[in-house]
């Protein structure tokens, strides 16, 4: 039976953890980027469709053509940050389902069911999103979550020769600096967001 992780471990990934603006000068490794996908790739996902497809920008080229398509504010914090991931959703996730599923015909349920297959990217690409997040804090990394970007120009210049792979959002990667952070904000108790029927 599971044990509760320790208090220093629920303060690095959700108590004490922040949304870092900008990070030291301190680089990301190719393993590093490896060892967070093997943690978020175990995270559950419907039929175990694990329909994230990341874009790693780690050179200067890559991170200057996702600041262009990027919201004034956002182009700094991309340019700067030892990596800027691109989360990527796609639409036909279905294909893989005989190697990810193969107890049962998954495939099937989504054939004939675009609507459903958009619906399912998007829904289950964005779990994978909070597991990259988490997977990266406990690994010891920071992370810029962030909309504020130009999504059909990013799918044209990144997926481009994919078209069924959709950006869902980006994210800043690296050693966060505590200087680039504000106050945290609000975070209600129970009673005010939620109800027990």
């Amino acid at each position: 039976m599971s044990q509760p992780i320790s208090d220093a471990a629920l303060d690095q990934i959700f108590r004490k953890a922040r949304t870092y603006n900008g990070y030291h000068d301190k680089p990301v490794s190719k393993q590093q980027l490896k060892d967070i996908w093997d943690l978020m790739k175990m995270g559950p996902t419907s039929a175990n469709m694990l329909p994230a497809r990341l874009i790693w920008c780690t050179s200067d080229d890559a991170k200057k053509r996702l600041a262009e398509r990027s919201s004034e504010g956002n182009r700094d914090k991309i340019l700067k940050a030892p990596v800027s991931v691109i989360i990527g959703m796609d639409q036909n996730f279905h294909e893989y389902l005989p190697e990810l599923f193969p107890h049962t015909d998954a495939k099937s349920w989504f054939e004939n069911d675009p609507e459903g297959r958009v619906q399912g990217a998007f829904r289950n690409s964005s779990l994978q999103g909070a597991y990259f997040i988490i997977a990266a804090r406990a690994l010891g990394l920071d992370t810029g979550p962030m909309s504020g970007f130009d999504n059909e120009a990013v799918d044209q210049e990144f997926f481009g020769d994919t078209p069924h792979i959709k950006s869902n959002f980006i994210s800043t990667l690296g050693y966060g600096d505590p200087d680039t952070i504000f106050e945290r904000s609000p975070r209600p108790d129970f009673d005010k967001f939620n109800s027990i029927a």
